[in-house]
């Protein structure tokens, strides 16, 4: 929790107007709006809608990660906006939620359509198995 308000205040330092304006107007809606489950996420992705961005540290995606993410570290995430898809839901992940959500703060301000994983990637990668798992690739792999 630390992190995530450390993370507005410097946004808020960075971005004020944006921050300020972004406050006023978050109400129930946004607050639903900005939270995404592993069940809704999977099927928008397969719908082609969304594009998944794994923000954690490189450390920990070489470890273990979904080869369907977009691999950008939350600290690289300034320099490296040109790679997302703006004409898609941006979804960032990490393990439970907090870094995802301090991306997805960073990236509403910025102007992109983005929500964050509620259950994070230990969340999708319990969904993501057996028959999920197989229907999930079987389906991703005949768009691509």
């Amino acid at each position: 929790m630390k992190t995530i308000i450390v993370a507005l205040i410097i946004v808020s330092t960075l971005y004020a107007e944006s921050f300020d304006n972004y406050l006023k107007r978050f109400d129930y809606n946004e607050r639903t709006e900005m939270k995404i489950k592993s069940l809704e996420a999977v099927e928008l992705y397969k719908m082609g809608e969304v594009e998944f961005v794994d923000i954690r540290f490189k450390e920990e995606q070489a470890v273990w990660s979904f080869p369907f993410m977009k691999k950008i570290p939350l600290n690289e995430l300034p320099n490296r906006l040109n790679e997302l898809d703006k004409n898609k839901t941006i979804v960032t992940v990490c393990p439970h939620y907090d870094r995802a959500e301090m991306a997805r703060i960073y990236l509403t301000l910025k102007g992109y359509k983005s929500r964050y994983l509620t259950d994070g990637m230990i969340g999708l990668a319990g969904y993501l198995r057996g028959d999920e798992a197989k229907e999930f690739v079987e389906e991703t792999k005949e768009k691509k």
